[in-house]
């Protein structure tokens, strides 16, 4: 048996999320669990759930392939096996206990979540199964891809993602979003990828759907050609609580392309709200893309620097400095940091030398801290202040190295779940 290691970010604030009920978000094919699901955990799931969302191997910040094939029931397994440790920090696992959860996922990350349902049903309390199957597509459909992505990487998946994934008119409306998917994808690793293929290839759970007795929500997108509308009617006609929602203007990833939908048929759902009626008017176009640049800028800030230093930072604004917090969270975590171009290792290189060149010794520590967090090493960090020691002053680099030196033994001597 091959279980694949899986990672998980959560996505909610340190402050009171253990008395908030888990969520666990599951991802689709190709796809990170921040760029699928980000705008609609901030749309009002963080702040009635402790958001926790995972990347398959080889996808997001999962570096993690394994060596051998492995089926979906495996999948599900390294699922539930990093959600204990998550459950285990919350105080509701161990000694003989087993902590539950609700359960969102979308394609990939929707069979998982139907194979966490059958073979663990005292787990999962609720689903929200979308754009997904009891089987997605056949086997001979994911050989031709495996066959294709062996050749050419996942990059050759580019060109038909952009029609398969995204409703008609969707990238011309919302570029960002769709950039930030399709360079997710480019960036998946080619061995992990065709891994996750495989085991969709195998994965046919129909004839066991009427095993499944947690409340179930089947959501399709109208215009979804890779899992269209009646595999989701199938789920929601064969479990024993199921229920039908089809949305006219999506596609294949529906939390990214209607986060505010799907996070009201989340609460509702698991929570037994009722759907919140439509605005009378829409928001002015500026004020949206604001607030979804500052939704996107946070999530990727808490990734970054992490949950207890946001925390510290928000809770210590004043009226004199609250708009400023929410400036740079808008403008440099919203606005830059979330950009497809480069990624957050080449991003924290960038930010390291900036400071150097700048004194600006308060911030490089915590950027230090980041640069951790975003995958550089301790000889990556000696590297680049090496180099910023020519181009920007031998005086400046020692310095660097003093304040990189304390961060990282302090990082070295927290403990693993420590405060980052």
């Amino acid at each position: 048996m091959t279980v694949p290691t899986i990672t998980a970010a959560r996505l909610t604030g340190a402050a009171h999320r253990a008395e908030l009920p888990l969520l666990v978000l599951g991802p689709s094919l190709g796809s990170s669990a921040s760029t699928l699901w980000t705008r609609c955990a901030m749309s009002g799931l963080t702040e009635v759930f402790d958001v926790v969302a995972w990347d398959l191997p080889g996808h997001g910040y999962n570096h993690a392939v394994p060596d051998g094939s492995f089926t979906v029931a495996e999948l599900a397994e390294g699922v539930l096996r990093v959600l204990d440790d998550v459950l285990e920090q919350r105080g509701e696992v161990g000694g003989g206990r087993g902590g539950s959860f609700a359960y969102a996922g979308d394609s990939v990350g929707g069979a998982v979540g139907l194979q966490l349902l059958l073979d663990h049903p005292d787990r999962v309390t609720s689903a929200v199964l979308l754009c997904t199957g009891a089987r997605i597509g056949e086997p001979a459909m994911w050989e031709g891809r495996l066959g294709q992505v062996s050749v050419s990487g996942t990059s050759v998946m580019v060109a038909g993602s952009a029609e398969r994934w995204f409703a008609p008119g969707f990238l011309d409306e919302h570029p960002e979003t769709g950039s930030a998917l399709l360079h997710a994808l480019a960036d998946a690793d080619d061995r992990g990828y065709a891994q996750v293929c495989e085991a969709l290839a195998g994965f046919d759970v129909r004839h066991r759907l009427g095993e499944v007795a947690a409340p179930v929500l089947a959501v399709a997108g109208a215009h979804d050609v890779a899992t269209p509308p009646a595999n989701l009617q199938e789920i929601a006609d064969g479990v024993q609580q199921g229920r039908y929602v089809e949305l006219p203007d999506v596609a294949h990833l529906a939390p990214a392309e209607a986060p505010e939908t799907v996070a009201r048929l989340v609460r509702a759902h698991v929570l037994g709200e009722e759907p919140e009626p439509p605005a009378e008017a829409p928001a002015p176009a500026a004020a949206t893309a604001a607030g979804e640049r500052y939704d996107a800028g946070m999530a990727v800030r808490r990734e970054v620097l992490g949950d207890a230093h946001v925390d510290r930072a928000t809770a210590a604004a004043t009226p004199l400095t609250e708009d400023f917090q929410r400036f740079i969270t808008e403008y440099a975590w919203g606005g830059i940091w979330t950009r497809p171009g480069l990624d957050r290792r080449s991003r924290s290189m960038i930010t390291l030398t900036a400071l150097i060149a700048r004194g600006h010794h308060e911030e490089l520590a915590m950027h230090v801290r980041a640069a951790r967090t975003n995958g550089l090493d301790d000889e990556e960090i000696k590297e680049v202040i090496l180099q910023s020691a020519i181009y920007c002053g031998v005086p400046d680099a020692n310095t660097a190295f003093r304040i990189a030196q304390q961060v990282l033994s302090e990082l070295d001597a927290t403990p693993p779940g420590g405060d980052r």
